[in-house]
């Protein structure tokens, strides 16, 4: 294969596209806009009430951002005229049957003439709400599938996971597929149709005690959680989205299915320029915090490795992928990320952004330069939790009795600081699995996968996907930090 042959597969596809808003969506359909103009229809479906709030939301949220500069640049006063000739926004949801299309004439005309499907929605918050999580993550799933069912030419459905489905352990995790029913843990019992019925009852419980909307919002993320554990999974969100893989392998029948699982996506390698990037991604949180000053400690082992892989890159497997399996199942996921073939450490990060934050401090609200400073850095969670105690939990203990004493004066100051220090461990209990995960990502598939294409310079600029092909010092410093600065802070 090589990139002419990947382009010329998408040429008069009609592709149907969940998750359109999202950062991974807009990558993809620019980029096919941009290489293959000739592709037929992209129908894209926008979680709305309507059309005219999925419109809306596109404008805004997908053409209106700057990820599209390049193609609106090339294409100058066509720019608009072209997007509504080859896309078709529309309103829907996975929670509903049919993906909520309430056109009846657009839903037939996707049935008639979708060939691909890739699903790149989901809800990737942690400790979302299990309802919420299932609904999206697993039985959107479901729901995706059945609805590529009804179109007679489909070719393939995509759905894009995450790598973290098999677990957090420290240990090579190989490209395997999730056997419907079996727990991560060995744990019997493992049924989807089991935990739809424990959220449906667990609502109807919670209703019939008459608990609050925030009330009913924090014991169904409990229940996420709890539920996960229970079965070897460290959080709501890659539980539901391995479900989401099983229900995929069970049901699929006779329709292609490729899973795509990326690792931490990050700003653009080179395309559409270097360095875009949308929304807070895990590492670039603590950097926003860093550059800030306001980061105290640092919780985890700089000696680490980071799993990160630019969000072009994966745009750029899931393309040649789709090119590869077209009308054929792959039978093994694909890892997509950097932790085998070009693994960097949190410590890389870290001087980067040091360096980066030094040589073009942040301003603060006094219009003073930030100038980064060291913290203390904790790398087991024994001594982490000592010094939230010994720092925090204790005066925190003596602030509460003196409000008990002087109540005006101190309720306000130490509810405040209660929640933002029950805050703090829960995010910690959260991320715990990940800021000690010592496991790496076999990308063995994916290797074979970048063995099809002709390795000419025109392939690695077009559709390069090897993480070899990064240097990370120049990637932080030049494309990712500034992105973030540009684009997030």
């Amino acid at each position: 294969m090589d990139y002419q042959y990947v382009l010329e597969t998408f040429k008069q596809k009609s592709i149907l596209i969940t998750g359109s808003t999202g950062f991974l969506a807009k990558i993809f359909v620019e980029k096919v806009l941009r290489v293959q103009p000739d592709v037929k229809q992209l129908y894209l479906l926008v979680r709305a009430e309507d059309e005219v709030e999925a419109a809306h939301r596109f404008q805004k949220e997908v053409i209106g951002k700057d990820v599209f500069r390049v193609l609106r640049e090339t294409r100058g006063k066509s720019f608009e005229s072209f997007v509504s000739e080859k896309v078709t926004p529309f309103a829907g949801n996975l929670c509903y049957e049919n993906l909520g299309v309430k056109d009846s004439g657009l839903r037939e005309e996707m049935w008639r003439e979708v060939q691909i499907v890739i699903n790149v929605a989901a809800t990737t918050a942690f400790d979302e709400r299990y309802d919420v999580a299932l609904g999206i993550n697993t039985t959107g799933a479901k729901r995706v599938l059945e609805f590529a069912k009804k179109c007679p030419k489909i070719e393939m459905l995509m759905q894009v996971s995450t790598a973290y489905v098999n677990g957090v352990k420290p240990e090579i995790i190989r490209e395997t597929t999730l056997q419907f029913g079996e727990a991560l843990n060995g744990r019997p019992g493992l049924d989807i149709e089991t935990e739809l019925k424990v959220v449906e009852e667990k609502l109807k419980e919670l209703r019939a005690e008459g608990v609050t909307g925030k009330e009913e919002r924090i014991l169904m993320k409990q229940l996420g959680m709890k539920r996960s554990r229970m079965f070897g999974w460290p959080n709501t969100y890659v539980f539901t989205k391995a479900l989401g893989e099983m229900i995929l392998g069970q049901l699929r029948e006779k329709v292609p299915v490729v899973i795509l699982r990326p690792t931490i996506i990050t700003s653009t390698y080179r395309e559409p320029f270097p360095g875009w990037m949308e929304g807070t991604r895990t590492i670039d949180a603590v950097m926003a915090v860093y550059a800030s000053g306001k980061l105290s400690c640092f919780l985890g082992d700089r000696n680490l490795v980071a799993d990160v892989i630019p969000g072009d890159m994966v745009v750029n497997s899931m393309l040649v992928s789709i090119a590869a399996h077209l009308n054929q199942t792959a039978d093994m996921p694909y890892h997509i990320g950097s932790s085998v073939r070009n693994p960097v450490q949190y410590s890389t990060m870290e001087t980067c952004s040091i360096r980066y934050f030094t040589a073009r401090p942040q301003i603060g609200s006094d219009g003073k330069p930030i100038i980064p400073r060291e913290v203390p850095v904790f790398t087991d969670m024994e001594s982490f939790r000592r010094y939230m105690t010994l720092r925090y939990k204790l005066p925190l203990q003596g602030l509460g009795l003196l409000n008990t004493i002087c109540c005006q004066y101190f309720d306000r100051l130490y509810s405040r600081l209660t929640r933002q220090y029950n805050y703090v461990m829960r995010l910690v209990d959260i991320y715990e699995p990940y800021v000690f995960f010592r496991g790496r990502f076999d990308d063995w598939n994916t290797e074979r996968l970048r063995g099809m294409m002709k390795q000419g310079s025109e392939e690695k600029k077009m559709l390069g996907f090897d993480p070899k092909d990064l240097e990370w010092e120049d990637y932080f410093m030049n494309v990712h930090i500034p992105g973030v600065v540009k684009y997030v802070f």
